[in-house]
């Protein structure tokens, strides 16, 4: 636990002293929110819902950010790689399931804090306070979408020497994962293919899940929501830990 304690504490305090990177990272989120919440929150109208297209959009937003934040935290494991850091950790006497759950927990909590201020900021824009309640069942599914982009990212670095390279696979499949997630657009109104696309993307579930817990609608049973999204994201902890232990440095 100590080991794990440490990478994850490296990996906070690293984040929390690169003050451009926060705010960088707040530019998307942030231009969606007002753009597209104040742009079309009087001619958007939700079929079935009774919040307006601002409340609608706001979970899929810090979803986002959650995503774009925690999948691209295993650009770490390739810095850590090229700077010796890696090397160092990987021939000290601790397991390496137990490193790659640091550094697994330590994107996951950076991408939290990252998902929090955006929510904070949709306090100021349209979205009313969802209750203590609420707030902790969005705090969860964000934990769990967290933890299973952080380790679906550090299993492909962890195959990966170039940061670049990482950067464009990533994007290739960051983009479709918040596309059919639903997080811009009620996936009830999609036709049959696009709503069969949608249901095998994880990330839909985890913006399901936050939107309940916002809001108090969904569109899919949050307890499925739950249920799928807590299978993924062990799936993606074992094949990340698998993947991790063949590094080699």
């Amino acid at each position: 636990m100590d080991v794990i304690y440490t990478i994850w504490l490296r990996n906070v305090k690293r984040y929390i002293r690169s003050k451009s990177r926060i705010v960088g990272s707040l530019g998307m989120p942030v231009f969606f929110l007002i753009f597209l919440g104040f742009g079309l929150n009087s001619v958007v109208t939700i079929p079935g819902a009774s919040e307006n297209y601002t409340e609608f959009l706001v979970p899929g937003i810090v979803a986002m950010s959650v995503l774009f934040t925690s999948i691209f935290a295993g650009i770490q494991i390739i810095w850590d790689k090229q700077f010796g850091f890696l090397k160092e950790t990987l021939v000290a006497p601790v397991s390496r399931f137990e490193i790659m759950l640091g550094q697994t927990f330590g994107g996951a909590t950076t991408a939290i804090i990252q998902g929090g201020i955006i929510l904070v900021l949709s306090l100021f824009i349209g979205l009313s306070f969802p209750g203590l309640t609420g707030s902790l069942i969005a705090a969860g599914f964000m934990i769990l979408i967290g933890i299973a982009f952080t380790a679906l990212g550090i299993a492909i670095a962890s195959r990966m020497e170039d940061m670049n390279g990482f950067q464009l696979i990533m994007s290739f499949l960051v983009f479709p994962l918040f596309g059919l997630s639903g997080a811009m657009f009620p996936i009830s109104s999609l036709p049959p293919l696009f709503k069969t696309l949608t249901l095998f993307d994880p990330l839909t579930y985890g913006v399901e899940g936050v939107r309940y817990g916002l809001t108090g609608a969904s569109q899919i049973d949050p307890v499925i929501s739950l249920a799928v999204l807590f299978s993924f994201s062990v799936v993606m902890i074992m094949l990340g830990g698998y993947l991790f232990k063949a590094v080699k440095v």
